[in-house]
Formats: C-alpha cells, sequence, structure tokens
C-alpha cells in the first residue's frame, strides 16, 4: 500500500450488518470501512464521551443513526439521521451530546 491507495484491492461492497459488527467488536469508537487515494469513510460511535481532537484533513459526517450535537469550534449545531455537518482540517470539535444509538459515517477528504 502506499499514501495514495492505501487499500488498493477495496470489496464492491460493504454491508451495514458487517460494518455494525465490526464496530461493536472494536476496542476504539470506530472502523475505517474504506481507504482509497485522498478519501477514507469510518463508521464512527462515541461510547460515553467524544474525545476527538482535531484532524489533519477535512471531513464530512453523515448521520447514519441516532441525534448528536456537534461542538464545532464552539458552535452547536444539533443534527439527526441524514444530516451532513462539515469540519475543516484542524479545527477543534466533538459530539458533546449523542443518544445511545448515536452513529455518523464518516469522511475525511484532501490532503493532509
Amino acid at each position: 500500500m502506499n499514501a495514495t491507495d492505501r487499500s488498493p484491492k477495496q470489496p464492491p461492497h460493504l454491508p451495514w450488518a458487517e460494518i455494525a459488527a465490526r464496530l461493536a467488536a472494536a476496542e476504539r469508537p470506530f472502523v475505517e470501512v474504506f481507504a482509497r487515494h485522498e478519501l477514507v469513510l469510518e463508521l464512527f460511535s462515541p461510547r460515553d464521551i467524544d474525545t476527538q481532537t482535531p484532524h489533519a484533513r477535512d471531513e464530512l459526517y453523515l448521520i447514519a443513526s441516532g441525534s448528536a450535537v456537534l461542538n464545532r469550534d464552539g458552535e452547536r449545531l444539533a443534527a439527526s439521521v441524514g444530516d451532513v455537518l462539515f469540519v475543516p482540517k484542524g479545527m477543534p470539535h466533538r459530539f458533546d451530546t449523542f443518544s445511545a444509538d448515536f452513529s455518523t459515517w464518516v469522511l475525511f477528504f484532501g490532503p493532509e
């Protein structure tokens, strides 16, 4: 693998049940699902608290289940299923309120 294509052989289909099972078994509150070129897709579900720190890449959150409030550098954004949230690289952010069933797709993109 190289920096432009971290996972050269990607599956053509990513079943939700398989991804959710991987996340439930993970020690961390996220699992990487797909990576290619400058795009990384993760499923993220914080447990009790969100300990995120600013990232080196831009990111989009696509809310998959539940609801949450994203604290985005002091701005509070309420979100629920289907909503999309953007956080530019380097910006402090975290979900400081979220339902027990909250999960979100995270797309990291662009150069680090």
